[in-house]
C-alpha cells in the first residue's frame, strides 16, 4: 500500500484526492490550513473560449479544462454524488465597442470546431436579453454562448473530499525528506502532491529552491435577492467585474485583482464597494439587495502568468503544480486529474513539457 499526501484541499489537491482514491493500492491523506484558498473565493465561472491571450499552452489547457467537467461531473455521478456545483447557464459577454462583438463571435465561432461545448453564439439585443436576464441594462448587444457555466468552488471541493472519504487533517505542516520517502506531520509518505497555490514557496523555499509564484488578492461580494436565479447566464463585461447568478437567490459580484497586498486577508470594504457601482448602472437591482457576505482569497501568479505542473526537480515522489492565476477553477480539476495520473506512471491529454516546472522551481545555486 503507497501512502500519499496531499498538501492543499482546493481544487487542484481535491481534485487529485477523488481521482487517487479510486485506486485500491493507495492509502491518501490531505492536509490544509484553510486559510485564503482561492477556490473558496473563486467567482467560478468557465468560459475561456473569449480569451485573447497569445500564451497557446495556456489556452490549450483552459479549453480542455472547461471539457474536462464533462468527464469530472459523469465521474462524481457514478459515485452517486450531488453535481450540484455546476451549472451550464450560459455568459453573457459585454463590450464598450460594440463592433469588438462581431470580432469575439468570429473567435469562438472558429475556435467551437474543436469545442463543441461552447454551444450557441448568438449576439442578442436588448429585448432578447430581458428575458434570460431581466433587469440587466447598460448596453445594446451583447454575445451570448449557451455552453458558459458557473462553478461554486467552495461546494465543488466538498463534493469531491466527500466521495473521496480520505482523511482530512486541517494543519499547517512543512515538508522533510528522508533516506526513504517524505515526512509530514509525524507520519512518512512515499509520494507527495504539494497543491498550496501561492503558498508553494512556503514549503519549498526551506529545502532550498526558489519558487517563482506571487500572491494576488482577490474580494468578491455576495448578495441576497428575491429571485431564484439558476437559469440567469453570467455577465462579464470589459473590467474587473462579474455578475454570477446561483440558485436560491444568490448573486455574487467579483472579483478584484490586487497584486501589492501579499497574503493580506482583510476585506477592504471600499474596493467593493466601488466595483459595486461600477456594475450598478448595468443591474439596478444590485442598490437594494442585501449583502450576506465577503469573501477573500489568495491566487497564485508565476511572473509570466503561466500555470506549471509536474515533479518537483530532484525531489523524486514529489508532485506540484501552481500559476493557475483567475482560471483556477476552469484548469484546476485536470491539472488534479493529471497529477494523479503522473503519481501512478501515466500520461494524460496534457504534456507537462509545455507546463515546465524547472522553469518555475529551482535549486538554488549554493
Amino acid at each position: 500500500m503507497k501512502k500519499v499526501a496531499i498538501v492543499g484541499a482546493g481544487i487542484v489537491g481535491a481534485t487529485a484526492a477523488y481521482y487517487l482514491s479510486k485506486e485500491s493500492d493507495m492509502e491518501v491523506t490531505v492536509f490544509d490550513h484553510g486559510h485564503g484558498q482561492a477556490t473558496k473565493a473563486a467567482a467560478g465561472i468557465i468560459s475561456p473560449w473569449f480569451s485573447k491571450r497569445r500564451n497557446k499552452a495556456w489556452y490549450k489547457m483552459a479549453r480542455l479544462g472547461a471539457d474536462f467537467y464533462v468527464d469530472l461531473l459523469a465521474d462524481l455521478e457514478k459515485s452517486g454524488q450531488e453535481i450540484d456545483f455546476y451549472q451550464r447557464s450560459g455568459v453573457f459577454l459585454l463590450k464598450k465597442d460594440g463592433t469588438k462583438l462581431e470580432e469575439l463571435y468570429q473567435l469562438a465561432f472558429q475556435r467551437r470546431e474543436e469545442s463543441p461545448l461552447i454551444g450557441e453564439l448568438t449576439i442578442l439585443d436588448q429585448d432578447a436579453v430581458s428575458e434570460l436576464f431581466p433587469g440587466l441594462q447598460g448596453f445594446e448587444r451583447l454575445l451570448y454562448a449557451s455552453g458558459g457555466a458557473r462553478v461554486d468552488g467552495q461546494l465543488l471541493v466538498t463534493r469531491l473530499l466527500e466521495a473521496s472519504q480520505v482523511k482530512v487533517i486541517n494543519k499547517e505542516v512543512s515538508l522533510r525528506p528522508l533516506a526513504s520517502g517524505y515526512q509530514i506531520d509525524e507520519e512518512v509518505f512515499d509520494q507527495v502532491i504539494l497543491a498550496t497555490g501561492a503558498w508553494l514557496g512556503h514549503l519549498l523555499e526551506p529545502l532550498g529552491y526558489e519558487v517563482d509564484v506571487r500572491p494576488q488578492k482577490g474580494q468578491l461580494r455576495d448578495y441576497e435577492v428575491d429571485l431564484d436565479m439558476a437559469s440567469y447566464p453570467v455577465v462579464m463585461p470589459e473590467g474587473e467585474w462579474d455578475l454570477i447568478p446561483f440558485p436560491a437567490g444568490r448573486l455574487s459580484l467579483g472579483a478584484t485583482h490586487e497584486n501589492d497586498m501579499g497574503f493580506d486577508l482583510t476585506v477592504d470594504e471600499n474596493l467593493l464597494q466601488q466595483m459595486a457601482e461600477k456594475a450598478s448602472p448595468f443591474y439596478p437591482s444590485l442598490k437594494d439587495a442585501m449583502i450576506s457576505g465577503e469573501r477573500v482569497g489568495i491566487r497564485a501568479y508565476t511572473s509570466d502568468f503561466s500555470p506549471f505542473f509536474g515533479q518537483v526537480p530532484n525531489l523524486s515522489g514529489v508532485y506540484a503544480a501552481s500559476g493557475l492565476g483567475s482560471s483556477g477553477l476552469t484548469t484546476g480539476p485536470i491539472i488534479g486529474y493529471h497529477l494523479a495520473q503522473m503519481l501512478q506512471g501515466r500520461s494524460g491529454v496534457l504534456d507537462p513539457v509545455d507546463y515546465p516546472i524547472a522553469k518555475y522551481v529551482q535549486r538554488k545555486e549554493i
